[in-house]
C-alpha cells in the first residue's frame, strides 16, 4: 500500500490567528504551532480562542514532536492547553522557549523536560520527519521556517515571515538557504498570507524610526506608546530612541513586563543603566522625560491602555500634552475596540499618533513581491496558502499562479479540510474537526455557541425572573414576583409588569388541575414571550419558577 502524507491546518486558515498545522506519514504526527486568538466581537464574555485538538486526543501517543516557528501569542497561545493533553518534546529558539516556558508558569504547569532549544541551522529527527530550521525576518527576534524532509519529499513551512534587508534584530533573510532548499527539490510549499492582498514590499522595521524619531523630538509632554508585548523590535526602537532623547522608560500591562524580562535576560533587548523607570515613580520626573510602553494596541477591555482610556489605571492617568502612539497592526475584527480607545484616549486630551496618521508601524508580513520572490526561491510542485482569512488564502493563490503554478496544485483550504499526498499526486479527502474552543475563565470548551448566543439574546433584550406559588392541584397561590435585568426598569414599567402578572397567572389556570412543574413553567415562559414580543416587540429571555407551598400543620 501507497504512503500518503496527509496535511492538515487545524487552526489559521480562514482566520487570521490560533495557528496550528499537523503533518501526518503513517502513524507518526508532527505538530507546527499551537497559537490563540482574541474573540472576535460575537464571542461575548469569551477570554480566548483556541483550535479544536480533538482530532488529536485519541492520536495522542502517535504525536512525535511540536515545533514552533516563533514566540507570537497566535502561535504559542494554545500550547498549555495541547500539552495538558498531548505529552511530546517541544522544539524552539532560545526566545521563543523563554516564552514558553513563562506561560507554562502562568498556567501553572511545571517546565517540561521535553522543551528542547535550537538554532537556526539545526535539524532534528523526528520520526519518518527530519525538521531543519532556517532563519526568516518577522517582528519578533528568532523567528524562523522549517524544511520538513518527509519520505515523500520536502515539505517547506515559511512561518510568519518577511524579507527585510535592515531588521532591528539578527540578520537580513537567508537567501542562500531558500535557494538550496530550491535546488532540493521542494513537494509542497506552506506560505504565509496574511499580506497576500498588499502590492509590492513589506517596508523594512527600520522604516519606522524616521518617525519615532520626530514624535519624540516634537512631544510636550508624556509619551505613551502601545504595542504588542512581544513586538521586541519596537521596544527596543522605542528604547534607542529614550536614549537619543534623554526620557526614561517604563513598562505598563503583565504581559510586556514578562515579555521585557525574559527578552533581557537573554540578551534580546538592550537597555543601557539607568534608563528604566518603575511606573509608579512616572509622576515624580518631569513629563517630557517620561515615555511608557504599554499593552492594549487591540482595544483589549481591561488592558493597560483600554484602562487608561477609560480612567481606570491607577498607575498612569491620561493628561492633557501627552502623546500616545499606537504602534500595531489592528487584527481583523478588533478595529471597533481599538478605535473606540483612540476616540476615548482623544477625549482625555491626549494627542494620539496611529497608522493612519503617521509611519509609526510596519508589518512583520510578507507582500506580494515578497511572496513572488519566496515562490521564485523555493519553486514548489504544490502549494498551500496559510495564515489568513479566506480571501489572503485567495489572494495568495491567486500570486502563485501567476508564477506559473497550475491550479491543480494549488489547495486553498480552510481549517480542518486533508490536503493528501502520495506518489500519484495530491488532493482534498476529509474534513476533520477545526472550529472553535473557547477559553471562558477557567473552563476550556465548555462554552460552545449555544452559550453565545444565549449571551448575545441577554444582550440585546435582557431577562425576566417570574416566581410563582401553587398549591397541591397546581394552582395560584398569591400574586407572582417578577423581577426584569436588562429589559425594563420594575418601578417605571408598573403596567406593563402586571399584564405579565395577570397573564402567568392566567397560563396557569388554563393548565389541568395537577399538572407537574415543568408542564407549568413551560406554560408561563411561553405566554410571556407571546405577551412582552406583542407589547414591547422584544424577546426577554423568561426564566419561570414554579413552587409549590407547604402546607401548615393542623394543630390541636
Amino acid at each position: 500500500m501507497t504512503e500518503k502524507l496527509k496535511i492538515i491546518p487545524l487552526g489559521g486558515l480562514g482566520e487570521v490567528g490560533k495557528n496550528m498545522m499537523a503533518l501526518i506519514y503513517g502513524e507518526a504526527i508532527l505538530i507546527i504551532d499551537a497559537g490563540n486568538m482574541l474573540p472576535e466581537s460575537d464571542m461575548l464574555g469569551v477570554d480566548m480562542v483556541i483550535p479544536d485538538f480533538g482530532y488529536l486526543r485519541d492520536k495522542a501517543d502517535q504525536v512525535v514532536g511540536i515545533v514552533i516557528t516563533h514566540g507570537h501569542e497566535d502561535h504559542i497561545g494554545a500550547l498549555p492547553y495541547l500539552l495538558s493533553e498531548i505529552n511530546a518534546p517541544v522544539y524552539a529558539t532560545p526566545l521563543t522557549c523563554g516564552l514558553i516556558k513563562s506561560k507554562l508558569s502562568s498556567h501553572r504547569l511545571p517546565a517540561k523536560p521535553g522543551l528542547h532549544t535550537v538554532r537556526p541551522g539545526d535539524s532534528v529527527g523526528l520520526g519518518p520527519f527530519r525538521v531543519e530550521f532556517f532563519s526568516v525576518n518577522h517582528s519578533i527576534p528568532d523567528n524562523v521556517g522549517l524544511a520538513i524532509e518527509t519520505p515523500l519529499g520536502l515539505v517547506v513551512h515559511s512561518g510568519d515571515f518577511k524579507f527585510d534587508y535592515t531588521p532591528v534584530h539578527g540578520q537580513p533573510a537567508d537567501f542562500a538557504t531558500l535557494a538550496q532548499l530550491g535546488a532540493r527539490g521542494v513537494l509542497a510549499l506552506l506560505s504565509d498570507s496574511t499580506n497576500a492582498e498588499a502590492a509590492g514590499f513589506t517596508p523594512s522595521e527600520r522604516s519606522v524610526e524616521p518617525a519615532f524619531d520626530a514624535i519624540f523630538r516634537e512631544a510636550p509632554g508624556r509619551i505613551i506608546v502601545a504595542t504588542f508585548s512581544s513586538l521586541l523590535s519596537r521596544i527596543q526602537q522605542v528604547v534607542d530612541c529614550a536614549v537619543r532623547w534623554n526620557r526614561r522608560v517604563a513598562f505598563a500591562g503583565r504581559s510586556m513586563l514578562e515579555s521585557v524580562a525574559i527578552a533581557r535576560d537573554l540578551g534580546y533587548l538592550r537597555m543601557p543603566e539607568g534608563v528604566e523607570v518603575d511606573l509608579c515613580d512616572v509622576d515624580s520626573l518631569p513629563p517630557e522625560q517620561v515615555v511608557v510602553m504599554a499593552t492594549g494596541s487591540q482595544g483589549e477591555p481591561e488592558s493597560a491602555l483600554a484602562r487608561m482610556a477609560t480612567g481606570r489605571y491607577k498607575q498612569l492617568r491620561i493628561q492633557p500634552g501627552d502623546t500616545v502612539v499606537h504602534s500595531a497592526q489592528i487584527i481583523p475584527g478588533n478595529e471597533e475596540l481599538a478605535h473606540r480607545t483612540i476616540n476615548r484616549l482623544l477625549q482625555r486630551g491626549a494627542e494620539v499618533v496611529y497608522g493612519e496618521v503617521a509611519a509609526v508601524h510596519v508589518s512583520g508580513h510578507a507582500s506580494q513581491e515578497e511572496q513572488k520572490l519566496l515562490l521564485s526561491l523555493l519553486k514548489p510542485r504544490y502549494f498551500i496558502p496559510i495564515h489568513g482569512e479566506l480571501r489572503m488564502l485567495h489572494a495568495h493563490a491567486r500570486t502563485a499562479e501567476r508564477m506559473g503554478i497550475p491550479a491543480q496544485h494549488i489547495f486553498t483550504v480552510e481549517n480542518g479540510y486533508v490536503v493528501e499526498i502520495d506518489a500519484n499526486g495530491a488532493q482534498v479527502t476529509e474534513r476533520v474537526p477545526g472550529g472553535y474552543v473557547f477559553v471562558d475563565g477557567a473552563t476550556v470548551g465548555e462554552v460552545g455557541r449555544a452559550v453565545l448566543r444565549e449571551r448575545e439574546a441577554l444582550g440585546r433584550d435582557g431577562v425576566v425572573s417570574v416566581a410563582l406559588l401553587v398549591d397541591g392541584e397546581g394552582r395560584p397561590v398569591g400574586e407572582p414576583e417578577i423581577a426584569s435585568r436588562g429589559f425594563v426598569f420594575v418601578r417605571e414599567s408598573g403596567e406593563l409588569l402586571a399584564g405579565a402578572r395577570q397573564k402567568a397567572l392566567e397560563a396557569l389556570q388554563r393548565l389541568p388541575a395537577g399538572s407537574d412543574r415543568a408542564a407549568c413553567e413551560a406554560s408561563v415562559k411561553k405566554a410571556l414571550e407571546g405577551y412582552f414580543f406583542t407589547e414591547a416587540r422584544r424577546r426577554p429571555i423568561i426564566i419561570a419558577t414554579v413552587l409549590q407551598a407547604v402546607a401548615e400543620p393542623a394543630t390541636g
